[in-house]
C-alpha cells in the first residue's frame, strides 16, 4: 500500500518558514551525542528542504524534562552542533522555544538555513497539547512537516498542533517508515517473528493485538514481560510492573494461543537489588525473582533462545527495548545476544543475515500503528 498523505515533495517552499518536527530524542552524555541515527535518519528531509531555499525550523522533544523549565542536561544544543558537523548545512540553535528570543531567531532565519529550537518539553504544556502552544509554534512557520515517526502518534503541541494552523505534510522518513511497516504488516514473507519491548503494555497494547494477528512468533521483553509474568502467576519482585493490565496481559496470551501464534517470554533475567548504572546484577530463573530484585535484562539463555527464534526468520520486526539504558555500559551482552543467528539484537544496529530478507528495526519509543493511522500531523495536507 502506497503513502497516501501528501508530503514534502507536494508543496512549494521556495522562501517559506517551513516548521519541522523531527525525532532528535538521542543519548546524550557530557555534552556529547552518543548515537546519530535518529540525526542521520532526519537528514533527507532537512536537506531537501535547505535544496529548495526553505527557511528550515526544526523542533523536537529530548529526554523527559519536568517541564519547569531549562534543564542543561536535556538542551538540544549538542544536537543542532551534531546536525551542522553530519550535514555540512549552516545549522543555527537558539536557547528558547516559545519566547520572544525564539520568535526574533525564527524571524532572522534566511532561505536556505536551518534553526534548531530547544528541547519543546522544558513547558509542560507541550505534552498536554495545550492550544497556547500550538498556536505559538505554528506562527514560526508557513508549512509544517511532520517528520517524527516515533511521535506521530502523540496527540503533543509540537506533534498535531501546528497542523490546526498550517497546511501539514509529511517529510521522507515518516513516509519511509510507514511505506515499509504497511508492506511488511500486509504481506510479511514467512515465517514472521516480532519483538516487542519497552516498559509497559499499556503503550503497545495496539501494536501487539496486531502483531498476534499476524506474526507467527511473538517475542516479548523488556519491563512489560513482567506484567505478563504476572498474569502466569509468576512472581516479579520489586521489577516495573502494571497491575491494572494483568489481566489484559492474560487475554493476550491466551488469544495467541488460539491462534497459533508462538509467544516467547524470558526464562531467566538479570536482576538487581536497584536502578542505575552502579547496579550488580544476578541472574535467575523467571520463575525464581526474588521479592527484593528487580529485573533489568533478559538472561543469557533467553538470549540464546530468541536468538534461535530469530534465526529462521524471513521477516523480523522490532519495537522496543529488552533492558533498561542503565545497564549498557556494563552489559554488551545485549547487543551480542542474536549473534548466533547472525542478527544483533539492538534495534539501531541490525545487520542484514542470509536468512532474512526483510528486516525493519521499530523505533525505540512507543509505536501504535492503529493509533498512527490517524496521523495526527498531516492529516491537513
Amino acid at each position: 500500500m502506497a503513502f497516501t498523505k501528501k508530503t514534502v515533495r507536494d508543496i512549494d517552499v521556495d522562501g517559506k518558514r517551513v516548521l519541522v518536527r523531527v525525532d532528535f530524542n538521542v543519548p546524550i552524555k557530557d555534552g556529547v551525542v552518543g548515537d546519530t541515527t535518529r540525526i542521520k535518519a532526519a537528514l533527507p528531509t532537512i536537506k531537501y528542504l535547505v535544496e529548495h531555499n526553505a527557511r528550515v525550523i526544526l523542533m523536537s522533544h529530548l529526554g523527559r524534562p519536568d517541564g519547569t523549565g531549562f534543564q542543561p542536561e536535556l538542551s538540544l544544543e549538542p544536537v543542532a552542533k551534531k546536525l551542522a558537523e553530519l550535514s555540512g548545512l549552516d545549522v543555527a540553535f537558539v536557547a528558547d522555544t516559545y519566547g520572544e528570543k525564539a520568535a526574533e531567531a525564527v524571524a532572522a532565519v534566511e532561505p536556505g538555513k536551518v534553526l534548531v529550537l530547544e528541547n519543546v518539553r522544558f513547558d509542560k504544556r507541550e505534552k498536554k497539547n495545550d492550544p497556547e502552544i500550538a498556536k505559538k509554534l505554528a506562527s514560526y512557520g508557513d508549512v509544517f512537516v511532520l517528520d517524527a515517526f516515533g511521535t506521530a502518534h502523540r496527540a503533543q503541541g509540537s506533534v498535531v498542533g501546528p497542523a490546526a494552523y498550517l497546511p501539514a505534510v509529511a517529510g521522507f522518513l515518516l513516509e519511509k517508515e510507514v511505506d515499509t511497516l504497511t508492506s511488511i504488516f500486509a504481506d510479511p514473507e514467512r515465517p514472521f517473528v516480532a519483538i516487542v519491548g519497552g516498559s509497559k503494555v499499556s503503550s503497545k497494547i495496539g501494536v501487539l493485538d496486531h502483531l498476534i494477528d499476524s506474526a507467527d512468533t511473538l517475542i516479548i521483553g523488556g519491563g512489560m514481560a513482567y506484567t505478563f509474568f504476572l498474569a502466569q502467576g509468576l512472581s516479579v519482585g520489586q521489577s516495573l510492573k502494571e497491575e491494572d493490565w494483568v489481566e489484559r496481559a492474560g487475554e493476550m496470551l491466551k488469544k495467541a494461543e488460539e491462534k497459533g501464534v508462538k509467544i516467547l517470554l524470558p526464562i531467566d533475567n538479570r536482576v538487581a537489588d536497584h536502578f542505575g548504572e552502579d547496579a550488580v546484577p544476578e541472574v535467575v530463573a523467571s520463575d525464581a525473582i526474588p521479592d527484593d530484585r528487580e529485573g533489568m535484562d533478559i538472561g543469557p539463555k533467553t538470549e540464546e533462545l530468541y536468538a534461535e527464534a530469530v534465526k529462521g526468520a524471513k521477516t523480523v520486526f522490532w519495537n522496543g527495548r529488552l533492558r533498561v539504558r542503565q545497564l549498557r555500559s556494563r552489559h554488551p551482552g545485549y547487543r551480542r545476544g542474536c549473534r548466533r543467528g547472525r542478527l544483533h539484537l539492538d534495534h539501531r544496529r541490525w545487520r542484514l543475515c542470509r536468512s532474512c530478507q526483510q528486516v525493519q528495526p521499530g523505533r525505540q519509543d512507543e509505536l501504535d500503528l492503529h493509533r498512527w493511522w490517524r496521523f495526527h500531523g498531516a492529516r491537513r495536507g
